[in-house]
Formats: C-alpha cells, sequence, structure tokens
C-alpha cells in the first residue's frame, strides 16, 4: 500500500482557518482520495468530509460544504484540504486515505467504507 503522511494539524480558534496537507508518494490506481475525520467520543466512526476523484470531482460532506475545499499538487504529490470558517464541532482527528483499485468504479467517493489506505492522522482543534 501507498504510504501517507498527514501534516498541518493544530488547535485554532472558531473561525479561523489551517490547511492540512497529505504527501501521496503516487496517484497510481488510486480511483478517490478523501479527508477523514473521525470524533473524540469512543466507537464513533471515521467519515469523509471532502473526496477528490480520479476525474477531478470533488464532494463534500454537508456538514463542511462551502467551507472546506479538497485540492491536490500533482507535481508536489499532495493532497490538500483547506479548511476555513472552523467549528468546534470540526475538532477531530483527521485522516488522509486513498481508495486503491485497478477496477473501474463510477460511484460516489464520499462511502467512507471504500477507503482502503490510511494516514496515521493529524489533530484539529478548535476552540470557542
Amino acid at each position: 500500500q501507498v504510504q501517507l503522511s498527514e501534516s498541518g494539524g493544530a488547535s485554532v480558534q472558531a473561525g479561523g482557518s489551517l490547511r492540512l496537507s497529505c504527501t501521496v508518494p503516487t496517484f497510481t490506481n488510486i480511483r478517490c482520495m478523501a479527508w477523514l475525520r473521525q470524533a473524540p467520543a469512543a466507537g464513533t466512526e471515521r467519515k469523509v468530509v471532502a473526496a477528490l476523484g480520479s476525474d477531478d470531482i470533488t464532494e463534500y460532506s454537508e456538514s463542511v460544504k462551502g467551507r472546506f475545499n479538497i485540492s491536490k499538487d500533482n507535481a508536489k504529490n499532495t493532497l490538500y484540504l483547506q479548511m476555513s470558517s472552523l467549528k468546534p464541532e470540526d475538532t477531530s482527528m483527521y485522516y488522509c486515505a486513498t481508495y486503491n483499485t485497478i477496477l473501474s468504479y463510477d460511484g460516489t467517493c464520499l462511502t467512507s467504507a471504500r477507503y482502503n489506505n490510511f494516514g496515521q492522522g493529524t489533530q484539529v482543534t478548535v476552540s470557542s
């Protein structure tokens, strides 16, 4: 599996902005890339908040739509998540993830269960 490495997590005040970065050594055979987050409460699942398909289509969860932007830089092999107007409820561990496959897939990239490769995560804390 491709090793993913996130950075950019920090503690910020509500209303602030952050940009997360994820180094992706190769985009070969990656159908979807995404940022997932897992709330601090025990037993919560990781959920996709922003996704980018190999067709360059972006998708967002309703909770972040209009505030977060996912993008990639092919030359730098990096996936980004630009977060603005941050809220305390955005506090979470954020994970970069990829859906690696050689098969054809035409479905949404927002399905968390699709992802089969994850980074270690980076913590984002938003204080009120």
